[in-house]
């Protein structure tokens, strides 16, 4: 991606300094920081005190890129849309990096430094910092879209640690800027299953007065939420086989530091992360990779894969073939691949255990994003009433609690539009950052950012003329960006950032939140001449629980998450899927048939194949949280009535949701309103079968 510079902003430059030539004078560096680093890289003598990576960094400087320690701060950033394009690149890891970056913040909050996700080439992606030192970190350059590369800043944490493919301390003087010497940085890598470097976690902090052994605690955090972050997407990226957990003490495997051994059907190894590399005595990748899993432990391929299938849960004593070391290993089975469709006969289906109840058929002509939305009654209705509505471009607002299907709901409408041919424009408030939800909401105009076409960029907006706007979750809109949105609808044309001729939009807007509006309103969160405008109609959402459609949604769900495969579901297990009450509503649903379709064997899905959660007896229907009930939640209980142990259970899970939904879905904040670690409220989530929602 070409990167260009964006000009000054709030006294910030951009663009990067660079000399003429590689040779750098000792006249032209007369500070004595500059001096030091000078003689350093001149002599190849490394001074007291000075790790090796910060001296081979200071010869990388000024060999290789030719740049000077002094000057005044240069800070070479990315426009919001290209931050936002790097963002997407990432992914699914970028919202587990977020979740560990938060986990982290709270082991350092309150010592000044700030949590830094970088991508392999140093540009800062997100960011969590202190309110009071925003203004620090911006000036010292540690912002979103800021390179921090080596190139363009010098040695620091960052770009050091992408150049060196290691964890690195960079403290006070040892940066190579003379603008950067206030600051101390701990960069740790997140590595692929390959060994290749992914992205940088970094914590910084602007004014250190600590010494360098006081920042190896720092940096032990950071490597160690880098090494969950890597061993998180080894286990998602070789899903699809057996994967060997080991360790030579048998309370680390499962843990942090057990070693990962991916291994494919046919018995060889095609992953292993540095802990197997270190447990085994290898010095590379090469040493095991692409060999047979039978040359390295005392077992063989078919031994492997009975473990997996009869005891993956079972620590196993093993021995390696080189020295015979005891390890202690338990094996996952692979999640099973989709069978080629041609090979299926549409409609299949045998007896199965227990008699099949449903099953999901190859359904080719199922288009992206035609989403089922459902038969039932309640549904129907507020179908029916948005196509009168939607078809006199007057505003819809659906409300509903998270997962019952908003965006499912809005796509049909527009489907079923008369511009069902333009395009069906979604902007998710609550996923876009503040910083960047204005440019993707208005567009910029030519010349606004450095990084951009001539033309600028059109805004969802703008995009959405002629279509459909969506705007998901809109009570975590900004409230200055409500006053803007609300001159658009009103004045039917949009003037994107930097612009100054106003373009005129054909307007059809459906909004979407799960919080309730009206309280907000009357609270001074959300505006209440926006919400009269967005809410021509409000059209309410039933919970997943009170349907009247639910298996006909469960086999429509299947075909969807089961589009190259017959899968069936056996008829005890069907019922446990119709009796459960679905704290999470559509989307828990979802994510449990995606998973039981792939765990299950011989394409049926058994009660084995699903949570605990649903095949607990003592359920009971969490009440639908307060601001519901208002808004098409009935709030009654639903099931048999609860021993003593099954009501304080579903009063737990029943307040857990009221904490979630009250603070948005934001972990750390519920665990600190409840008084319990992030941790305790995970396994309590897990143990109520809640799924996080954002």
């Amino acid at each position: 991606m070409e990167r260009r510079y964006a000009p000054p902003t709030r006294g910030v430059l951009s663009g990067a300094t660079t000399l003429e030539g590689s040779r750098v004078t000792l006249s032209v560096l007369a500070s004595s920081h500059a001096s030091r680093i000078i003689n350093t890289v001149q002599s190849g003598l490394r001074p007291a005190g000075i790790e090796p990576h910060v001296t081979r960094s200071w010869y990388r400087c000024i060999k290789e890129y030719g740049i000077e320690p002094q000057g005044p701060r240069q800070v070479a950033v990315l426009d919001p849309l290209s931050v936002k394009e790097l963002q997407q690149r990432m992914g699914e890891l970028l919202r587990v990096a977020r979740a560990e970056m938060e986990s982290l913040y709270e082991q350092i909050s309150g010592s000044g430094f700030a949590v830094i996700l970088a991508d392999a080439r140093g540009t800062v992606l997100n960011t969590i910092t202190d309110p009071t030192l925003q203004r620090e970190f911006r000036q010292a350059g540690l912002w979103l879209g800021a390179l921090w590369d080596e190139r363009h800043e010098g040695t620091n944490g960052i770009g050091t640690c992408v150049a060196e493919a290691g964890a690195v301390t960079v403290h006070r003087e040892e940066h190579f800027r003379g603008y950067n010497m206030s600051l101390s940085c701990s960069g740790a890598p997140i590595l692929d299953p390959h060994g290749e470097l992914m992205a940088v976690l970094d914590a910084s902090t602007v004014n250190s007065n600590d010494s360098r052994l006081i920042q190896r605690h720092t940096m032990a955090l950071v490597n160690m939420s880098a090494n969950l972050i890597s061993r998180w997407n080894f286990l998602r990226e070789f899903g699809h086989g057996y994967i060997l957990r080991f360790h030579s003490r048998p309370e680390f495997v499962g843990l942090l530091h057990e070693a990962l051994l991916a291994v494919d059907a046919s018995g060889n190894v095609q992953a292993v992360n540095e802990s197997a590399l270190l447990q085994l005595g290898c010095a590379n990748r090469k040493q095991l990779v692409g060999k047979s899993i039978s040359e390295f432990f005392q077992f063989d391929f078919t031994t492997l894969e009975q473990r997996a299938y009869s005891e993956s849960g079972a620590i196993w004593p093993v021995r390696d073939v080189a020295l015979g070391r005891r390890f202690f290993a338990i094996v996952r089975a692979p999640v099973p691949q989709p069978l080629n469709a041609s090979l299926l006969r549409i409609g299949a289906s045998g007896p199965g255990q227990g008699g099949i109840l449903a099953q999901a058929q190859v359904n080719t002509r199922l288009e992206p994003g035609n989403q089922y939305v459902g038969a039932d009654e309640a549904i129907h209705k507020a179908l029916a009433c948005g196509h009168q509505l939607f078809a006199k471009q007057i505003p819809i607002l659906l409300q509903g609690a998270t997962g019952t299907g908003k965006e499912a709901f809005a796509r049909t409408l527009h489907r079923e539009s008369h511009w069902h041919d333009r395009p069906f424009v979604t902007v998710n408030c609550a996923a876009i950052p503040e910083s960047l939800i204005e440019s993707e909401l208005f567009g910029y105009a030519q010349g606004k950012f450095a990084n951009t076409s001539r033309e600028g960029r059109a805004g969802k907006i703008q995009q959405s003329s002629g279509g459909t706007l969506f705007l998901d979750e809109i009570g975590d809109m900004p409230m200055l960006l409500q006053t803007r949105l609300l001159r658009v609808i009103e004045a039917r044309e949009v003037a994107p950032l930097g612009g100054e001729a106003a373009i005129p939009v054909d307007l059809h807007v459906i909004t979407a939140s799960h919080r309730d509006l009206r309280a907000m309103v009357a609270s001074g969160e959300f505006r209440e001449d926006l919400y009269y405008r967005l809410n021509g109609m409000t059209l309410c959402l039933p919970l997943l629980r009170d349907r009247g459609d639910k298996a006909e949604l469960i086999q429509a769900l299947l075909r969807e998450e089961a589009a190259d495969a017959t899968i069936e579901i056996a008829r005890d297990a069907f019922k446990r899927l119709i009796d459960y009450p679905w704290p999470g509503n559509v989307r828990q649903l979802r994510n449990v048939l995606r998973t039981a379709s792939v765990l299950c064997r011989n394409h049926t899905i058994r009660l084995s194949n699903l949570p605990q959660e649903i095949l607990d007896n003592d359920y009971q229907a969490a009440p639908a949280p307060a601001s519901f009930v208002g808004a098409g939640a009935s709030g009654t209980a639903q099931g048999p009535a609860g021993l003593p142990s099954s009501a304080l259970r579903d009063a737990e899970r029943a307040a857990l949701l009221r904490e979630l939904e009250r603070l948005r879905w934001n972990v750390s904040r519920t665990a600190a309103a409840l008084n319990i670690s992030r941790n305790t409220l995970y396994r309590k989530m897990h143990k109520h079968g809640i799924v996080l929602s954002h």
